[in-house]
Order: structure tokens, then C-alpha cells, then sequence
């Protein structure tokens, strides 16, 4: 028989369950919680969707501070024993495969192909993909949905040219991109299935490559490592698949997102149809204040440190809410007003420093081309519901509208 245990009286202690993060995954407004542990706690202890605890960052400063501090290190979340943020990782490449490719010697093929260039996707190209995009939607009818036929749209057709894959195929892979981004609603075992899928793909489609012939990224790295033996071939379609799944849902929601903010301000559309060449601003403000991350930038405590208010200890996890770090209004000025015009507008979308994402060039310059093309070819587009109707992907890493129905 077990003793029996003393009752639990008013007086007696209790431990408050940590709030559990993320807040939301709806991308029409920053999420109330996010906005009040950034004026009262912007180093607060949540628990995360994995059930590990973490340090949630929400202001400007200290997001800077841990992106450049090597206290804080991203590749260690790719051992096994890491705290995880949601499901576990399957291989170390997956989360720091920049740092693979560098010592693989291959970094310096994907920082040109996504520099300021972009051979792959000049200008005149991207413009005609997203023409053929809006036109189909078109065709259909309104109410059309520009989620489909713009963001994402727009999103695969850039990433499957740059790595030399087929549209044809976009289906299939978006859809287990979007799976391998779902936090909570797919097992351990379903994601993996999901994952080996995609990376069996991408290393049947570089070995099917002609030496010498590429089609595009992936064949110029799957050559590169053949020379170098930099990486196994697991790694390197590891990689790859990488490069797609976080390309594509980035690049396709923050497109989506931005164009269900701009969608809400006829005014800012007929200014910048006015003035096209403001567009680039425009689009640095929508990276501002589009709410698009669904988790977090997650960063790993290398050796005991002082991170504003708190005391983290190493082997914890620090979590960083770039959405509520680009409101803060220590940083910006007015952050709940869009202002294209907005100068300075020093927003973390891409993070800082030495941490700074591959693909700004890609997004920056391949939204302005789509954001331009969609106010010229349908002046008149609109929300066809309200925008408290318009419906979005629930648990997404990245998030996402289900739809942005649309009328011209």
C-alpha cells in the first residue's frame, strides 16, 4: 500500500504551469500575449510543443543580443539530446546546413545562386511567373484565391527553378513541405515518413543528373561534392530538401501574409501602382509587420550567460519572436502604423549579423517583381470577405492564409 499524501491546504505552494508557446498561428495580428511579455517580461519561461522548457525573447535589443553572442549557437540543437522546440530533429544538417555546406565547400554556390543576381530567376522571368499565375486564376472566376495562385504560386515556381526542378512536380512537394512544417497535428513517425519522402526525391533526382549539365542548384552542388566528397549523399539530399521545404514556405508565406496586409490598405496599393519604383520600401515595411512565424528562432545556450532580466544556464533554449521584436517600440517608432515610407526600418525578418538568412536577397527582390506585377495586372483586386473571414493553416511553422479569397 502507498502512504496516503497530505492534503493540499489554501496556504500550500503551488507551481504555475509555464504558458505554452506559440501564442497563435494566425498571421492577421500580432498575438496579445506576444505584445504583454514584451512590456512586462521580454525574457519570460515558456514550454514549448515538444514539452521542453525555453526562454521566449520578444524585444529588439535582446533578440540582437543573442543573434550575436556566441553564447547562443544554433548547430547544437541538431544533437539528439537538445531541448527540442516541436518535433525532434532527424539529422544535425537539417538544422544548420549553412554551417554543412561551408565545410563541405559548397557555401559559396548557394550564397551566389541566392545573392543580389540571381541568375536563375532574372526579373522578366518572375514577372511572367506570376502573370501566368494571376491569369489562371482569372480564368477560374471570382472569387479567386490569391494564397493559391499568388503566394504559392510565386513561391514554388522560384524555388523549383532555382534548384533545377520541375514545376510539374510542385504539388507533391509542396504538400510535404507543408506536412514537414505542421507542429502538433503529425506523430514523430509520420513526419519522418514524410521527410524520408522528400530527401529520397531529391537523391534520385541529382543521380539521374547529366556531369557537366546541370539543371540548376542541386545538380551544380551534386557535382561540386563529387569533386570534394564534402558530404554523403544523404547529407547533401538532406541539404537540398532543406533548401526547398524552408525556401518554398517562407518565401510563400510571407507573401501570402504581406498580401492580406496590403489587401486591407487600398490607399498604400494605389500610391505604390502610382509609383512602382517605392515598392521596395513598401516591401521592407510588409517584412516588418508581417506576423509569419508560426514557432520561433530557436538558439541553444552554449556556456552559462545573463540574458537581459534572466540567468540562462547551458544546454537551455532560448527562443526568439522576431514578429515582436520588428513591434517594439523601442526600436521603431509608431510599430502598429504601416508606414511605407518607414526610414530606417532596421527589422529583424532576416536576423542580424553573423545570422542572417541566406535567402533576404531572394524574398526582397522577388516580392517586389510579384507585389508590382499583381497592382498593375488587377488594379482593382480586393478582399471578397471580410478579413476577420479570412481563414488560416492552423499549427504552421510557417504561417500561412488557407486561402486569400479575392475579387477584381
Amino acid at each position: 500500500m502507498t502512504a496516503p499524501q497530505a492534503p493540499l491546504t489554501d496556504d500550500a505552494p503551488r507551481e504555475e504551469p509555464l504558458p505554452h508557446y506559440p501564442f497563435s498561428t494566425e498571421g492577421d495580428r500580432l498575438a496579445p500575449e506576444l505584445a504583454e511579455l514584451r512590456c512586462r517580461c521580454p525574457v519570460a519561461r515558456v514550454s514549448t510543443n515538444s514539452g521542453d522548457a525555453a526562454w521566449l525573447v520578444t524585444g529588439y535589443e535582446l533578440a540582437q543580443h543573442v543573434l550575436r553572442d556566441r553564447a547562443f549557437a544554433r548547430s547544437v540543437l541538431g544533437e539528439s539530446d537538445s531541448p527540442a522546440q516541436d518535433a525532434p530533429i532527424l539529422a544535425p544538417e537539417l538544422m544548420d546546413a549553412m554551417n554543412h555546406l561551408h565545410k563541405a565547400g559548397l557555401r559559396d554556390e548557394v550564397l551566389q545562386a541566392l545573392g543580389r543576381n540571381q541568375p536563375e530567376l532574372p526579373e522578366e522571368w518572375v514577372a511572367e511567373a506570376t502573370v501566368e499565375g494571376l491569369d489562371a486564376m482569372v480564368r477560374e472566376g471570382a472569387p479567386g484565391d490569391l494564397q493559391r495562385y499568388f503566394a504559392e504560386w510565386v513561391a514554388a515556381k522560384c524555388m523549383c527553378r532555382l534548384l533545377g526542378l520541375p514545376f510539374a512536380d510542385r504539388a507533391w512537394l509542396t504538400h510535404r513541405a507543408d506536412v514537414d512544417l505542421t507542429m502538433v497535428t503529425y506523430s514523430p513517425e509520420e513526419l519522418a515518413r514524410n521527410w524520408e519522402e522528400i530527401r529520397l526525391y531529391m537523391q534520385k533526382y541529382m543521380a539521374a543528373r547529366r556531369p557537366g549539365e546541370p539543371r540548376g542548384l542541386a545538380d551544380r552542388l551534386a557535382d561540386l561534392n563529387e569533386r570534394h566528397q564534402g558530404l554523403t549523399v544523404r547529407q547533401l539530399s538532406n541539404i537540398v530538401a532543406v533548401l526547398f521545404v524552408s525556401g518554398y514556405e517562407d518565401f510563400a508565406s510571407f507573401l501570402g501574409v504581406a498580401a492580406f496586409n496590403l489587401l486591407q490598405k487600398p490607399e498604400v496599393m494605389s500610391a505604390v501602382r502610382g509609383r512602382p519604383e517605392t515598392m521596395p520600401q513598401c516591401v521592407e515595411e510588409l517584412l516588418r509587420c508581417s506576423v509569419v512565424l508560426g514557432n520561433a528562432i530557436p538558439r541553444y545556450v552554449t556556456r552559462d550567460a545573463e540574458l537581459g532580466p534572466a540567468s540562462v544556464k547551458e544546454g537551455e533554449m532560448v527562443l526568439l519572436s522576431l514578429d515582436a521584436a520588428n513591434f517594439d517600440p523601442a526600436a521603431f517608432s509608431d510599430p502598429e502604423a504601416f508606414d511605407p515610407a518607414r526610414s530606417p526600418n532596421p527589422h529583424l525578418r532576416f536576423g542580424y549579423g553573423r545570422h542572417h538568412c541566406p535567402g533576404a536577397h531572394l524574398v526582397r527582390r522577388q516580392s517586389d517583381t510579384a507585389f508590382r506585377v499583381l497592382l498593375d495586372r488587377l488594379p482593382g483586386i480586393r478582399l471578397a470577405v471580410p478579413a476577420a473571414e479570412v481563414p488560416w493553416h492552423p499549427h504552421r511553422m510557417a504561417i500561412m492564409p488557407a486561402g486569400i479569397p479575392v475579387t477584381w
